[in-house]
């Protein structure tokens, strides 16, 4: 009796086994037929959702510049952040403040990406990373990146000399990986800055321009060597026939900003308002992305003046900075009347309810007026009419402001 119900035990044992095994292979089935059809990138475009795409130019395995290009298919609209490698944060791997960079690791740059969507409140969608040795492969394959040098450039190391001429110019591989990479000791930091965001614009203007023929499939697999990322061709080709769609020129490249302070040595760019302001510029860009199209109007940047009405000294200045951080062109810094306003009011010329209210919202004003723009009548040209070139809105600081927010009514 003893040996049946072994028998028994042992076929049922043996049963419950094939089933799972049965089971297992059915759901690595499932998985690489359910792998094989579905497509991220389709799936993003489909979500009615904003992209954000993390690209990284490296270095001797760090990053020199990292930009987070964000798309809204819906509206083709799109902005483009840039995080400086000197951001200090809280790194929790390692549970102290340091540089944003210092969890760069070469090939998996994971904790970087997890770094970047705690700074900015966003999900990285997908990641780009391309090293000066294939930046260099890549510009060539595009036949090379035109850009606007405004006034020349002549780096010597030892007998090598590397000129950039002024004006417009096209650089091959080999002088872009030059220019967005050398150092002058005369140049600011904000001015290296500028001049590697406007590379990466024509980078991007150019890859647009050359899509289709970067479609072919020996091309294709060259330029795809070029770039690390998790996308397969397939869907890298949908993602950049996307992205053909995107007008570079209206894009104003937005440097997530900060203090810049010492910490355990080092000096770090503190992000401002304990990183808040960061994810609250990120959230009104996605407005503006996503926005339905008005005519042009509405994807042109406005322009601001901003005036201190205070005695505050520097208040124009560091609100300049915070109007730029949220995409606006802030074209004229200075003093209002007198010093003693004692309500922040705006100015309105652009004559639209809708823009003016997200510019005022940024700094919690309600104190609005309409204006038109000057016209003036030019003397011997009857019915010939000019008007004189002013700021969309106009910011008069006032006393009610505390660097941030207007107080009070």
């Amino acid at each position: 009796m003893r040996q049946v119900n072994s028998r028994v035990v042992k076929k049922d044992a043996s049963l419950f086994l094939l089933v799972v095994i049965v089971l297992m292979f059915a759901a690595g089935i499932f998985a690489v037929v359910y792998t094989l059809r579905s497509d991220p990138v389709e799936d993003a475009l489909s979500d009615d959702r904003v992209i954000n795409v993390l690209y990284v130019i490296e270095k001797d395995s760090r990053p020199l510049c990292s930009y987070v290009l964000m798309y809204y298919p819906a509206t083709k609209r799109a902005a483009i952040f840039d995080i400086p490698g000197e951001m200090g944060l809280l790194i929790r791997r390692i549970n102290r403040v340091d540089r944003i960079d210092s969890v760069y690791q070469p090939r998996n740059i994971s904790d970087f990406e997890n770094e970047i969507e705690r700074l900015l409140g966003i999900d990285v969608t997908f990641s780009i990373v391309i090293t000066m040795e294939n930046l260099n492969r890549a510009v060539d394959l595009i036949e090379g990146v035109e850009l606007f040098i405004p006034s020349p450039v002549e780096l010597r190391d030892g007998n090598v000399s590397v000129l950039f001429s002024s004006g417009i110019t096209r650089l091959d591989g080999e002088k872009s990986a030059a220019y967005i990479s050398y150092k002058n000791p005369n140049e600011d930091n904000e001015m290296a800055v500028f001049r590697r965001q406007r590379f990466f614009l024509g980078f991007l203007k150019r890859q647009g321009e050359m899509n289709t023929i970067l479609k072919d499939p020996a091309l294709s697999r060259l330029y795809e060597a070029c770039l690390d990322t998790t996308m397969n061709r397939r869907m890298r080709i949908r993602l950049f026939d996307e992205f053909t769609g995107i007008d570079t020129d209206r894009i104003n490249i937005q440097s997530v900003g900060g203090n810049l302070r010492e910490v355990s040595g080092q000096m770090l760019l503190l992000p401002y308002y304990d990183g808040n302001l960061a994810k609250e510029i990120v959230r009104q860009t996605m407005g503006g992305l996503t926005r339905p199209n008005e005519g042009l109007l509405s994807d042109r940047v406005n322009t601001v003046e901003v005036l201190n009405g205070t005695a505050v000294n520097g208040l124009a200045g560091r609100t300049a900075e915070l109007l730029r951080g949220f995409g606006y062109d802030v074209i004229t810094i200075g003093n209002a009347d007198h010093s003693s306003h004692d309500r922040t009011q705006i100015i309105n010329r652009l004559g639209r309810e809708d823009m003016v209210k997200t510019f005022a919202d940024i700094i919690r004003c309600r104190n609005i007026f309409s204006e038109a723009p000057v016209q003036e009548v030019i003397e011997g040209d009857i019915g010939m009419q000019h008007f004189e070139f002013q700021a969309d809105f106009t910011l008069i600081i006032g006393r009610d402001f505390n660097g941030r927010y207007v107080t009070g009514d």
